[in-house]
């Protein structure tokens, strides 16, 4: 299974690095379109590579599908976490209440009426 992950990972190399390769060439990326531009009085240009531009637009949406699916998963971990704190606490009062209950006899008995 691993070998099958490393193939994968170097023909993905492989493929991201000759996209990057054939796409070199300089783009302008604007701010906004020309004519509200102008309506409103500036506008931020950047030339870069279009290789850049395409992988930085995949992993920036990368990124924003992570953040939103852990914040919608956001209640779903806080319930978790409750119930985890819920048995934690469960666990402790049975094993009081077991102590109590066998406090005083004889520890075979004990044992014996644990496993009953």
């Amino acid at each position: 299974m691993r070998y099958i992950r490393y193939a994968f990972l170097a023909a993905l190399g492989i493929i991201l690095i000759s996209v990057s390769l054939a796409n070199r060439e300089l783009v302008t990326l604007k701010l906004m379109p020309a004519d509200l531009a102008g309506l409103a009085g500036f506008n931020f240009t950047i030339a870069m590579p279009l290789f850049v531009v395409v992988l930085g637009g995949i992993a920036l949406g990368l990124v924003i599908g992570f953040l939103w699916e852990w914040m919608r998963e956001h209640h779903l971990r806080r319930e978790a976490t409750k119930k985890t704190r819920e048995v934690r606490k469960l666990e402790r009062e049975v094993s009081r209440l077991k102590d109590q209950k066998n406090e005083g006899k004889d520890d075979v008995l004990a044992i014996l009426d644990e496993a009953s």
